[in-house]
This record gives structure tokens, sequence and C-alpha cells, in this order.
């Protein structure tokens, strides 16, 4: 216990920094979606479907490849780091000097050629991001999660403060004065376009934070290692780009799928994204459980009991995810006016993705089998199929169900994922897991969703109040079963 423990505290310390700094950028959700339409929502999530695929295609999963070979006990360890960080600096560099000789055509073929500016921000975004993620990486390495922390939540703080100063304080200024100083700073005609601005300032500005990591640092470019970090990272890739094109595949599809014109595709990408944005809590929970396990399970993975561990860190997990499923859809009434009164046409699609979500999560704890094992190249032909499952599905069902068959498409893909790295980590890397405990839980979330769902009609008092009588009849039924171990 006083492992799970251990890594408990390393979650809550991530998961403070994500949870808490992605909870004040999850209110930037609101400030977009009343201060700009579905349509001009839809370019927002457009973009940012893209950078998904280049966040991961420009960092060659060079993240997870200096995890792999940096030995705390092995002198060499720095020229672990400056291998993965002078390798992926040169990488980006070259990138943007591409996307600076293309832009022109690239823009026109995004129909945007009368925003360029759209695609040279991301380019610039993207540098820095993925510059920055060795050091960040080499934090995560050092059990360092406060300075992590801290660089994380004041990069969003960044984010939120410039979009507040461009979209609400910028305009209003300019209606009182016209002649005011701002406008040396602000084009109303750019719009949206403050969005990208606001996320380019809070990469560069992290990035600049992170410099005194470089500093004191044995610098080297090891050929061999570097040639073993490749072949171990670039089945990395592959999974991180197959997670991507299940994860954000929809988004840049429905612009193309949908039988509408653009401006209708793109209005429906709005609601579908917004909405998509109620699904954060999970999201951000998973997100937070992966900072602080990756690093966990490579370093437990020689103790007598770490196949044990593992299993009950599954089991924990799926407690608290069923737990979060049950808050949002439950008090969906609350969580509704997150987004604007245009967006919740969509709110249908918000207990399918969290579901999704949920499946995600356990297919991230099951992927340790690979990771051990060193067989990523295997890890990669299940996300593969992941995503041409998704892939599949989406050209089928968009055109058919709208945005409501990519909800479903991302369920049933991460659904899939996980039933089938079970099936190969029982053979590769065995471990108990508990499945009759964790179908239980999920069974037991679903089935409260629904007896909500039935009872609302015949129940003349708040939903509020029947949505915390559910709640808490998991909460004591999770009490009953698990008792000292969920508390401790």
């Amino acid at each position: 216990m006083s492992i799970l423990k251990k890594l408990a505290t390393q979650t809550a310390i991530y998961g403070i920094s994500s949870i808490f700094g992605r909870f004040l950028n999850y209110l930037l959700v609101p400030l977009y979606t009343y201060y700009f339409t579905p349509a001009e929502y839809g370019v927002v999530s457009e973009f940012y479907a893209y950078a998904g695929f280049f966040s991961v295609l420009l960092l060659f999963g060079f993240e997870t490849g200096y995890f792999r070979f940096r030995d705390k006990a092995n002198p060499v360890k720095d020229v672990a780091y400056s291998t993965a960080l002078i390798f992926v600096v040169a990488i980006n560099l070259l990138f943007l000097l591409f996307i600076l000789t293309i832009n022109t055509q690239l823009s026109a073929a995004l129909n945007y050629a009368n925003h360029p500016e759209y695609v040279l921000c991301f380019a610039l975004i993207f540098l820095f991001d993925a510059v920055s993620a060795i050091p960040f990486a080499r934090l995560r390495a050092e059990n360092r999660p406060f300075y992590f922390a801290g660089l994380k939540v004041f990069s969003i703080l960044t984010t939120i403060a410039l979009s507040l100063f461009f979209i609400v304080y910028c305009p209003k200024a300019l209606a009182q004065n016209p002649q005011s100083w701002v406008t040396l700073a602000y084009d109303s005609s750019f719009g949206i376009g403050y969005i990208f601005i606001a996320n380019l300032a809070a990469s560069l500005l992290t990035f600049v934070l992170l410099i005194p990591l470089l500093w004191g640092m044995r610098w080297g470019f090891d050929r061999v290692l570097f040639g073993q970090m490749l072949r171990y990272s670039l089945p990395m890739v592959v999974i991180g780009f197959a997670g991507v094109i299940n994860e954000m595949l929809d988004r840049a599809l429905l612009k193309y799928l949908l039988p509408f014109d653009t401006q209708t595709n793109l209005k429906m990408l709005g609601i579908y994204s917004a909405c998509y944005k109620l699904s954060i809590l999970m999201s951000l929970f998973i997100q937070a459980f992966r900072f602080a396990a990756e690093p966990f399970f490579f370093s437990y993975a020689d103790k007598s009991d770490a196949r044990k561990v593992y299993a009950d860190v599954l089991n924990v997990f799926v407690i608290f995810c069923v737990f979060i499923f049950l808050l949002v859809t439950l008090y969906i009434d609350f969580f509704q006016y997150f987004v604007g009164a245009e967006f919740r046409a969509g709110l249908q699609v918000v207990p399918i993705l969290l579901l999704a979500n949920l499946f995600l999560g356990i297919y991230v704890n099951l992927s340790i089998w690979y990771k051990l094992t060193d067989r990523t190249l295997l890890g990669a032909m299940v996300s593969l199929s992941g995503a041409g499952l998704t892939v599949g599905l989406n050209l089928m069902w968009i055109p058919l169900f709208g945005y409501v068959g990519s909800a479903w498409a991302t369920l049933v893909c991460y659904a899939s994922m996980a039933l089938v790295s079970y099936l190969l980590g029982r053979h590769y890397y065995p471990v108990a897991y508990d499945l009759k405990r964790i179908a239980g839980y999920i069974s037991l979330g679903i089935g409260l969703y629904f007896a909500q769902r039935y009872l609302l009609t015949s129940f003349n008092q708040p939903p509020w109040v029947l949505a915390t009588a559910l709640i808490s009849l998991y909460g004591l039924s999770v009490m009953l079963f698990e008792g000292r171990k969920v508390k401790s």
C-alpha cells in the first residue's frame, strides 16, 4: 500500500497542476463559446486537431525513449538527455523552415488563404512545445513534480490572461475609445487568431523558463545511443500517432464528411468539440495518472510484487474513472452551462465520450506489457489496428449519424484496443487483473446513469437531488467491496 500511496501522491501532484491548470484553461471554453459562433469555434477545433498529429510526429517518441535509456546509476545519463534534445531541436527547426516555404500554398489548400498566419502560429507552437517536451521529461524522471507542475500552471495562466486581454478587454476598450492604445496590439479582423497568439506566447515563455535545465549539463551526441533510442522510440511514434488518430481524427474529418456546406459543417464541428470538452475531467485524471505512472511502471518493474501492484492500480483507477463518469453525467444540468446555448445541442455525446476515455485509461494501464518487455513494435500494431478501426468507423458513421457517429467510433475503438491489449498482455506479461470487479464497477456506473434517465420522468424534486442520491449509492458500493484498500 505504501507503493500505491507513493504513486497516488505523485499522481495528485501532477494532477493538481493538470486539473487546476487545465480546469482554468477549461474555463476558456465558455469564453470561446459565448464570444464566438459554432462555425468560428469549429475553425479553432480543426487547427488543434491538426496540432495533435504534429505534436506526436515532431517529438519522434523520444520522450519515452529518454525514460527507457536514462539510468540513474549510469554516468552518461546527461548524454542521453542531450542526444534526445539535440535531435528534437534539429527536426523541429527543419519542419519550421519547410512550413515557411510552403505556407501560402498550404493555407490555400486548407481554405484559409486569407489567414496564412494561422498556419505560421501553429508551426511555431509545435517548435516550442516539442523542444520543451524533453526538459519536461527530465523533470518527471528526476521526481521533480512541483517544478513540472509550476511551469504547466504558468503556461496555462499565461494563455488565459492573454485570451481575456484580446477577446474581452481589447474590444471593450476600443468600443469606449477608438483611439485607445490597444490599437497597437489588436486588430478586430484577426478574430479567433488571438486564441492561437495566446497559445504561442505561452509556449514561448514556458520554453524560456525551461532553459535553466540546460545549464551545467554535459553536452554530447552519442551516435550509438541515438541509434538505440531511435529504434526503441520510432514504434512509439506509431503508437502516439495512432492514439492521436483515435482522439483527434473525428474533428479533422467532420469538416469534410458531414453532408452540408462548409460553414454548416464547421458549425457542427464546433458543437461537437465544445461538448467533447465536457469529458475533460476524465481526460485530466488520465493525463495526471499517466505522468506519474509511466516512470513508476519502469522503476518498479523489478520488484517481486510488481504484477500484483499493477493489478491493484488498475482496480483503483477504474473506481475513480467511474466516479468521474457519474459526476459529469448525473450533474449534466450543471455542466451544460460551461458551453454557450448554441452548443448544447450536442450534449448527447458526453456520456459516450466519457466512457470512451474510461477505456482509454484502462488501455494506458494495460500497455505496460509492451513497454516493459521492449515489444513496442507489437504495441504499435495494436494502436494501428485501433486507428484503422477509427478511420473506418468515422468514414461510415459520420455521413449517416453526424458527430454522434464520431463519438460512438471513439468508444468502440478504445474498448477494442483495451481488449486486444489485455489479451496480448496475458501472453507476454501476465498480470492477474480482477476483471469481475472492473466490469462490475463499469456496469454499475452505466446502470446508475440509465436509472437517473428513467427516474427523472417521475421524480418531482430538482435533478441534483436524485443525482446526489445515486452517486452516494455508488460511493457506498465501493466502500462495501473495497473498504480499507480504497481508504488507504
